[in-house]
């Protein structure tokens, strides 16, 4: 069990990644904070954790607050005495428009989630894991890198995620704290879900990863639980592309 009596804290765990990362953390031995702005979908998660023998607990955060995230951690280190790993997964997608017809709000509204909920977890955790050390690890996606049409403001978030990973990463170096990321493509969870609807939209995005298939988020959960176990422990200020190689070639 590569995280054994590790104390995890998964934001976004009541659904999708979120919620499969939940689930293999504790089976590899981790105690898991289930973190979720819906408090009924994070006790589901950490119900059937605790159903499989496992240790969870459910904390509400929304991730747009640094008061929210900073009682998070807070509370979780009240609670286990410590904090090991910090997934800042928790993440929204915008409604589509062109940039120029983008209402200012829905950009605000998805860079408060995607990217300054991501700087509120790095630096509560990072003060958190100051004097024992740790792992955060932060969600971008392939989308920090390339460009569609009508997502400017995931763009913008995204792409500020790689940098603060690395930013972060030589920042918090000196306390032997690691930094990573993921950059998952198209997995498919709840975020995708009106693309899973219509068939021939479905079809024609999963034929941008290089074998023609949606990821799935245990596919994810397993990197994730490699880069926060000791195996990685050489593994610091990258962001590893989850993608089936979808950002290396164009078809």
């Amino acid at each position: 069990m590569s995280l054994s009596n590790k104390v995890a804290i998964i934001t976004g765990g009541g659904s999708g990644i979120g919620r499969a990362t939940a689930h293999r953390f504790a089976r590899e031995g981790a105690k898991v904070v289930v973190a979720d702005v819906n408090p009924e979908s994070g006790e589901r998660t950490a119900a059937v954790i605790k159903e499989q023998g496992g240790e969870a607990a459910c904390m509400v955060v929304d991730t747009s607050s640094a008061q929210s995230v900073e009682s998070l951690v807070r509370q979780t280190v009240g609670r286990y005495g410590k904090l090991d790993i910090m997934f800042n997964n928790a993440g929204i997608s915008n409604e589509r428009h062109s940039v120029i017809d983008m209402p200012v709000e829905e950009y605000h509204r998805t860079v408060a989630v995607n990217q300054h909920g991501v700087f509120y977890g790095i630096k509560a955790a990072g003060n958190a894991m100051k004097e024992t050390g740790g792992v955060i690890i932060n969600t971008a996606s392939i989308y920090g890198w390339l460009a569609d049409h009508h997502c400017f403001p995931y763009h913008a978030s995204k792409g500020a995620v790689v940098m603060m990973t690395k930013s972060a990463a030589f920042d918090l170096a000196r306390f032997n704290i690691r930094v990573v990321g993921i950059a998952p493509g198209l997995i498919d969870t709840g975020i995708v879900s009106e693309w899973r609807e219509r068939p021939d939209v479905w079809n024609k995005i999963q034929k941008a990863q290089m074998r023609g298939r949606a990821g799935t988020p245990e596919e994810v959960a397993n990197v994730v639980v490699f880069l926060a176990s000791d195996q990685a422990s050489f593994l610091n200020g990258h962001v590893f592309g989850v993608d089936d190689g979808a950002a290396s070639f164009k078809r």
